[in-house]
């Protein structure tokens, strides 16, 4: 079957001659004939050669490319020819011609059946027709060279000679076609390569105007105009080197490679997104022609940023770690952890707090750079300060303004933000890490994640410590014990054997008149061993954390005037004086019963310790938004100032309270103050000018607004 005849038939036929991708296996009514624009002013010139060569008036070039049928130059073409939309190439004859791989020749139109009734040529009122194929080099079809006619004509052979050495001088527009084609897909594939790198790029001239930047580095400086010279270039990218320093314009990477240079690894600062440092990794070279000419130079960036973070990081763990190996106690390893972290982060100020006897006391400061280190407070209560709310609430805490420089831990001078991170183990925090900054660097979540992780370091080392103060404390708990047991316990319980060995002994007589007193004894040693018993058993569930407390609102004002009124007829034995100061409805959360047990214990001390009389003070007021201070302040024997710090730990008795001969297990202020944490709150004994004993208990409560449910 003819070519002809597999188009009346539909049959798609590969055009011959053209090799590759750009025609074979496509459909030939797919082309499309549209202008082309390759060096259209000599394949104009060309055209008319042609048609003057073949005494015609219309001379016209068609290449083929990509499946398509371009118009790369004519010569007396009718009005609106070169406008003309696509049409299917097989309305074309030179679809015909490139199919067929012969030159088509066409006295006219009209009678030769080989013209599809919708050609072209038909519409613009062309007769007669004659086009010769285009080879290349390798004789493939390229394209067609013809001329046209108004007129039906016979074509002389020396016409047609001339249309057939135009075809010939085509074959260099039709090489010049594909070279064009292939540089222009090579060119896409690169641009799409290098825009779909992470690293920027830039190139420029040997005058150093940018003539190309990728994706990456246009993210980095943004759109360049136009025109831009280098000096715009760098005024759009500030860079500084590894210290912070500015890169002057004669030092810049590409600078120095448009002067023969080759630059490999140079580490550069600019400021990125929310105006954080991004550290970038240079490397620049010249370009330069066959003959060594300069032709320009390129530079690369490629972000590191992610990288030194992590490396700073790791090397701030790696340090506590080793530091923490070799430490005794936090008080040894505390100045090299917090510089560690200080230098890992670039902050100018950074702190540790440790939790000590119910308050936070700093063991550890590290401060750099022009400011002077800012005053801070020698202890913070729940609560009080950056440090104090990470401590209240166990979770880190954030500052994002200045501070407030008139608040307890915050440094005066310029910080723009603050983290303070609880060290914890289980549910008991036992110190806070505190880090304060001129400048965010990096981002929030990656800094808690870092400290988080010292924290636990931290946290785990100070369990270990912890776990061996505690083996030796249950040492000295079971000498306390033996000693409870040898003087607390055994003398009520001797007493309650010697009554009842003389209950035995009695005659009948003798009994009758002594029983009552003797069993008075017994039942009043037998309450003091019950008494003691109970204590120990109440403080062991408290520590244990099997004691369940109540987190229900209460008015600690009416447990105050209720503990105080059940102490009144002690009080009025002993001589003592109760006095009230008690701000009305003061509302928080907790566990009624368990804070009038503590306040009984306060009073019961109070009065006990009053041995001439005196006078007791109990006052309760608000002491700021968010807490309560309850102060019992007694004028009794008090507590000599070496013996504060053992107030609250058990079994404790001040020596005054032993020559006095004051009953009592040293059980009750240890209760407190478990009860007291397990409240958030904290207690203390403050200092007197006089004689005496003041205790204060901090606790937090509700805003006023809020009522009782």
């Amino acid at each position: 079957m003819s070519s002809a005849d597999d188009r009346e038939n539909g049959k798609t036929t590969a055009l011959p001659g053209l090799a590759g991708p750009l025609v074979r296996g496509m459909p030939i009514h797919e082309l499309e004939l549209a202008p082309g624009a390759l060096c259209r002013t000599a394949a104009n010139k060309l055209a008319a050669v042609t048609a003057r060569a073949a005494n015609a008036p219309t001379g016209l070039i068609h290449l083929a490319h990509a499946g398509r049928l371009w118009i790369a130059g004519g010569s007396g073409l009718p009005g609106g020819w070169e406008a003309m939309g696509p049409a299917s190439a097989r309305s074309t004859l030179a679809g015909w011609v490139i199919e067929q791989g012969v030159p088509m020749i066409v006295t006219d139109v009209l009678t030769d059946r080989r013209v599809p009734a919708d050609a072209p040529m038909r519409g613009a009122g062309f007769r007669a027709y004659a086009g010769f194929p285009i080879h290349d080099r390798n004789d493939a079809i390229v394209g067609v060279c013809a001329v046209l006619d108004l007129r039906s004509r016979d074509w002389t052979v020396g016409e047609l000679a001339g249309v057939d050495e135009g075809a010939q001088a085509c074959t260099a527009f039709a090489e010049q076609q594909q070279a064009s084609a292939e540089a222009d897909r090579q060119r896409r594939f690169l641009d799409a390569l290098l825009d779909s790198l992470r690293t920027g790029v830039a190139a420029c001239d040997p005058d150093g105007r940018p003539v190309f930047t990728n994706a990456a580095m246009r993210a980095i400086a943004d759109e360049l105009p136009a025109d831009a010279d280098l000096e715009t270039w760098l005024d759009r990218v500030p860079l500084a080197d590894s210290n912070g320093i500015p890169v002057t314009a004669d030092a810049a990477p590409l600078v120095r490679a448009l002067r023969g240079e080759r630059i490999r690894d140079a580490e550069l600062r600019l400021r990125g997104p929310a105006d954080r440092p991004v550290i970038m990794l240079a490397d620049a070279q010249p370009i330069t022609g066959l003959g060594g000419e300069p032709l320009g130079a390129v530079l690369t960036l490629r972000d590191v940023t992610e990288q030194r973070r992590a490396e700073r990081f790791a090397r701030a763990e790696q340090t506590v770690a080793a530091v923490l190996a070799g430490a005794q106690h936090i008080h040894d390893a505390a100045p090299a952890v917090v510089q560690a972290v200080a230098e890992a982060l670039g902050s100018p100020h950074a702190e540790l707090w440790l939790v000590e006897r119910d308050v936070l006391v700093p063991v550890a400061r590290h401060s750099t750079g022009p400011d002077p280190a800012p005053p801070r407070p020698q202890r913070l209560q729940p609560g009080q300060g950056l440090a104090g709310r990470a401590w209240q609430t166990r979770t880190p805490q954030w500052m994002h303004e200045r501070p407030d420089t008139t608040q307890a831990a915050q440094p005066a001078g310029r910080r723009d933000a603050a983290l303070a991170v609880p060290i914890c183990s289980g549910e008991q925090v036992h110190a806070v890490l505190t880090l304060f900054t001129d400048t965010l660097d990096d981002p929030e979540e990656q800094l808690v994640a870092l400290l988080s992780g010292i924290a636990a370091h931290l946290g785990q080392f100070l369990e270990r410590r912890r776990a061996d103060e505690l083996a030796l404390a249950l040492t000295r708990t079971k000498d306390e014990y033996l000693a409870l047991v040898g003087h607390d316990l055994r003398t009520p319980i001797t007493s309650m054997i010697s009554c009842i060995e003389l209950l035995r002994d009695l005659d009948p007589q003798t009994l009758a008149a002594e029983s009552a007193q003797l069993l008075d004894v017994a039942a009043r040693n037998s309450e003091m061993v019950r008494h003691i018993v109970d204590e120990l058993l109440d403080l062991a569930a408290l520590d244990s954390g099997h004691a369940v407390l109540a987190r229900e609102p209460l008015d600690l004002s009416a447990v105050v005037h209720a503990a105080a009124e059940a102490a009144q007829p002690a009080a009025a034995a002993a001589g003592v004086v109760l006095h009230l100061a008690v701000e009305p409805c003061v509302v928080l959360d907790g566990d009624a019963p368990r804070l009038r047990q503590v306040v009984t214990h306060l009073l019961d001390n109070a009065i006990r310790h009053s041995i001439d009389g005196g006078h007791i003070t109990v006052t309760l007021a608000r002491t700021g938004n968010d807490t309560t201070q309850l102060t019992v302040t007694d004028t009794g024997l008090g507590v000599p100032p070496e013996e504060h710090g053992e107030l609250f730990t058990r079994f404790y008795r001040s020596t005054r309270t032993r020559d006095h001969r004051i009953p009592g297990a040293g059980l009750g202020l240890a209760i407190s103050r478990a009860i007291i944490h397990r409240h958030h709150g904290d207690i203390r004994m403050i200092p007197t000018d006089g004689p005496g004993t003041r205790i204060a208990v901090r606790l937090p409560a509700q805003p006023e607004a809020r009522q009782l449910q």
